[in-house]
């Protein structure tokens, strides 16, 4: 696409914040700073910085720091107002002249930066996207407090008296669940074995609950998967978990450019490490790594369940590839299917 200053006469950069933002009208043929605005993060505040921009002719654009966090509220309320607005992750800091720093300059910064750059950003879509990320937001963090939680009881039956002991050894961790939730105080134990067994019990309700928050949560992705892309949902290897990862990731057609762009997005591009006569590849670190993790887990179900991917496995491997390669390999591929998948859904009667 055409670079930025040659669409629009004005850019608003916006440097986001907890509590205030601050916005930067920059000309777009000069690059230009003509006048800034520091107002609060409410619809009035928002109204201000529109009145600001309009008191600016020409066409417009809007850069925004942070449009999935400290400016997603700005970045809804101009979207409703019909207001182009451009997502940056983060300026360039390294561009900052002797280290200065203040709110205005960064704004104005955001903005020369949109100029500047030569694939601009769409913030990411609302609706059914944005529930999809606060359901997985809320689900990892249950998912998460069960892990812990299942660590400290294994460490605290290491360590339990031997009345207690002796009923948690050889049990599975579920079978241990079960058992320390219905764990019952006598008041003849001694102290230690008194509050351990109160602990041990504390812990295991609180797995007991923290894992049905997570199933709960899992089973709302689901829906909301099958409602919005159930088409994801037959590809091999893709759960509604993998699948609501995605979306996510993606957001809505248009907003990757590309499937290079996609699989650079989830990490999954090789980065090119040749030098002199050796041809290598270092591995990407970057990018979204609950992407990453996405396709990483359809790769391994791939393997396992797959005829044509364990045949292509076997295939690469004879020639001499390892399987960490093999794998880096899938899940580039994986990342092509994905996103061509996302960009055009099979039509509906």
């Amino acid at each position: 696409m055409p670079m930025l200053a040659d669409i629009v006469d004005v850019v608003i950069g916006v440097d986001t914040h907890k509590h205030t933002h601050t916005a930067a009208v920059v000309t777009a043929a000069t690059g230009a700073a003509v006048e800034d605005l520091t107002v609060d993060t409410d619809p009035d505040g928002y109204a201000a910085l529109v009145e600001l921009a309009d008191r600016h002719g020409g066409l417009r654009a809007w850069a925004i720091e942070g449009t999935g966090g400290y400016g997603a509220g700005l970045a809804r309320y101009l979207a409703e107002q019909g207001e182009w607005v451009i997502e940056l992750d983060r300026p360039n800091r390294p561009a900052r002249r002797n280290g200065a720093k203040s709110d205005p300059l960064d704004a104005i910064r955001a903005a020369r930066e949109a100029l500047a750059r030569p694939h601009l950003a769409l913030p990411r879509s609302d609706g059914e996207r944005t529930a999809l990320a606060v359901r997985l937001a809320a689900r990892r963090s249950a998912v998460e407090g069960s892990r812990i939680a299942q660590q400290q009881l294994h460490a605290l039956v290491i360590a339990a008296p031997e009345t207690l002991r002796s009923r948690l050894r050889g049990k599975t961790t579920l079978q241990m669940v079960k058992v320390c939730a219905r764990l019952r105080v006598d008041a003849r134990w001694d102290v230690t074995t008194r509050h351990t067994a109160g602990v041990l019990r504390d812990l295991a309700r609180r797995i007991d609950g923290l894992n049905g928050e997570a199933a709960q949560h899992e089973k709302a992705i689901l829906e909301l998967v099958r409602s919005w892309r159930p088409d994801l949902l037959a590809l091999r290897g893709v759960g509604p978990i993998v699948a609501a990862v995605a979306l996510c990731a993606w957001s809505h057609p248009g907003r990757v450019r590309s499937d290079a762009a996609f699989a650079m997005l989830a990490g999954a591009a090789p980065i090119p490490a040749s030098s002199g006569q050796t041809v290598r590849y270092r591995l990407n670190r970057c990018g979204d790594r609950q992407l990453n993790r996405a396709l990483h887990t359809i790769a391994l179900s791939r393997l396992r369940y797959d005829p044509d991917t364990r045949a292509y496995a076997e295939r690469r491997r004879a020639e001499g590839k390892t399987d960490r390669e093999i794998k880096r390999c899938l899940k580039r591929y994986i990342a092509r299917q994905l996103y061509r998948q996302l960009e055009n859904p099979p039509s509906t009667p």
